[in-house]
């Protein structure tokens, strides 16, 4: 596959087929276990070489971000422009619907009232109506050294809860080190982190703030944030899919 077929629509497996062969019921439990889960062989080893070949190629990105200028890490990303490369987009709207069961679920476990429609396009409608309209999807690069710090990725009033990280690069292989680092601090207790180990064309979806945990009294709200750790060689590429827009 091309850099170009990126755009088209000649994959050689729809998005919705992909995101469909999952274990979703394995992943909605460890989602409620854990707060994150993870999906194997989303993206083949051909189609993690391509969306990583396209970081040089400005045209495809509204903004370039260098991590070290605001505190963020060390290390490098672009948000992509509309419109989206084609499996991207088919990967964030196809996976949006069976995410949305479970954001739904969370907030009432929470007691917040809002509800996510089932369909992507509607959700966009609410996020540009309140002036978020920039995409958010966006790919990373680390090299030696690198890291990401502890976050969350807000970018506005309106937050999807959820969203999906796709390792690029083969541990071992293009580089070391560099892992998906996962922290949840809960009430009046020390926080909690979890590591996922991912190999390439792996999805990673995680709870972006908040998640509810059952407690003997009822469910209480644990907050989360996300990062990855130090790269100690070679490089490490992912895309990342974030479902509402920006400000």
């Amino acid at each position: 596959m091309t850099i170009h077929s990126l755009n088209t629509k000649r994959a050689s497996r729809s998005a919705e087929s992909r995101v469909a062969a999952q274990d979703w019921r394995g992943i909605v439990s460890d989602l409620n276990a854990h707060g994150c889960a993870v999906m194997p062989s989303l993206l083949s080893a051909e189609e993690c070489a391509d969306i990583a070949g396209l970081y040089p190629h400005v045209e495809h990105f509204r903004s370039h971000v260098v991590m070290a200028r605001h505190g963020f890490g060390k290390g490098e990303y672009r948000y992509f422009n509309y419109p989206l490369p084609d499996l991207i987009e088919g990967l964030r709207t196809a996976l949006y619907p069976q995410l949305a069961t479970v954001a739904n679920d969370w907030n009432e476990k929470m007691g917040v009232a809002l509800r996510y429609p089932a369909d992507h396009a509607a959700f966009l409608k609410r996020c540009h109506d309140e002036g978020q309209t920039r995409p958010t999807p966006l790919l990373l690069q680390y090299g030696p050294g690198d890291f990401n710090c502890l976050h969350q990725d807000l970018y506005g009033a309106l937050a999807f809860p959820l969203q999906v990280a796709i390792l690029l690069s083969e541990p071992g292989e293009d580089f070391t080190g560099g892992e998906f680092v996962l922290t949840e601090q809960r009430p009046r207790m020390q926080s909690r982190a979890e590591v996922v180990p991912l190999k390439r064309g792996d999805a990673v979806v995680f709870a972006v703030h908040n998640r509810p945990v059952q407690g003997t009294k009822g469910y209480y709200r644990v907050n989360l944030r996300h990062g990855v750790s130090r790269l100690r060689s070679g490089r490490r590429h992912t895309v990342g899919i974030i479902f509402h827009d920006a400000k």
